[in-house]
């Protein structure tokens, strides 16, 4: 129990390095285009690499087999799921500190719970309840940074948070319907796709198109060398180190109790990604309505994830 547990404090601790990293840039005045972009552009290349050399080219020549038989679903996928969520993501660290940015993005799992809705999926009135929980936890978060920025920097802050916790459960909910044989969704090779590192690949790469028809929308100069250097350790961090940890977490989860268990330490990627900012940005310390906020938001998605492993 205890290694699986370190393992998922371990991949939330990698996991804040996103919010952390991507505030930091957008203090140096990097674009978050740039943050978001090149996150993808490097996953694609790490993990094309590392699939080709742990995998062998027959299987990763079934990848791209796999792509080029479905490839508008990938993008379209990849688009919502991938795309236009990070971006967004990328763009909230432009006016809110990174713990706001990841308290918020705790949202998703309201979010998620209105998307499996839209696939027919229905939930017990408990559920709502600490839906409902995390929602005031986050509400007093955002509603701490009035006393420090105006409203319209609040909703900036906020708003694309919002959007981005229904995106991204949606893109990968879109995949895990089609391996389910939806009506309407392509046939995917169900095989391929229980290694997850090629979903998160396929996805990388069906976001490609999105990226490019959004940089001429953007005001984005080149990105500074030190912006390449950060945003490959988020990639590595985040989507590669993390991811690792995270599913080497649940595979050594024998039963529904610790399974919950590994789930509930992704709350605390707002502690880490708190006390990241504080250490390394010199960020100010919340105060005691987003203190309160951040243990609310935190409880109720403990309670959330225990309740759906019971």
């Amino acid at each position: 129990m205890l290694r699986v547990m370190l393992l998922g404090l371990a991949a939330g601790m990698f996991f804040s390095t996103t919010f952390i990293l991507n505030r930091a840039m957008s203090l140096e005045g990097g674009h978050w285009y740039w943050s978001a972009a090149l996150r993808y552009s490097y996953m694609i290349a790490f993990l094309g690499a590392g699939l080709r050399a742990c995998k062998g080219a027959e299987y990763f020549g079934r990848i791209l087999s796999e792509l080029k038989k479905n490839a508008l679903f990938w993008v379209v996928s990849g688009t919502i799921g991938f795309g236009g969520f990070y971006a967004l993501i990328c763009f909230a660290a432009d006016h809110s500190p990174g713990w706001v940015v990841a308290t918020t993005w705790q949202m998703t799992i309201i979010a998620s719970l209105f998307v499996l809705m839209l696939f027919g999926k229905t939930f017990s009135k408990k559920i709502w309840i600490y839906a409902a929980v995390v929602f005031c936890g986050v509400f007093l978060v955002n509603i701490s940074q009035v006393e420090r920025a105006n409203i319209t920097t609040l909703i900036l802050g906020a708003s694309p948070v919002l959007v981005a916790a229904f995106l991204y459960p949606l893109g990968n909910q879109l995949v895990w319907e089609a391996k389910q044989g939806r009506k309407g969704l392509p046939e995917l090779d169900v095989a391929l796709l229980d290694n997850a590192f090629v979903k998160v690949f396929l996805l990388s790469i069906g976001s490609v198109p999105f990226w490019l028809l959004l940089y001429p929308l953007t005001s984005a100069t080149m990105p500074t060398q030190g912006q390449f250097i950060n945003v490959a350790l988020v990639a590595l961090f985040s989507g590669v180190i993390a991811t690792s940890l995270f599913l080497s977490a649940r595979n050594g989860a024998d039963n529904a109790s610790k399974l919950a268990a590994v789930d509930a330490t992704q709350s605390r990627e707002v502690i880490f990604a708190l006390a990241g900012e504080a250490l390394l940005l010199q960020a100010s310390l919340p105060n005691a309505t987003a203190v309160l906020g951040i243990l609310i938001a935190c409880a109720g998605l403990i309670a959330f994830v225990r309740h759906e492993h019971n």
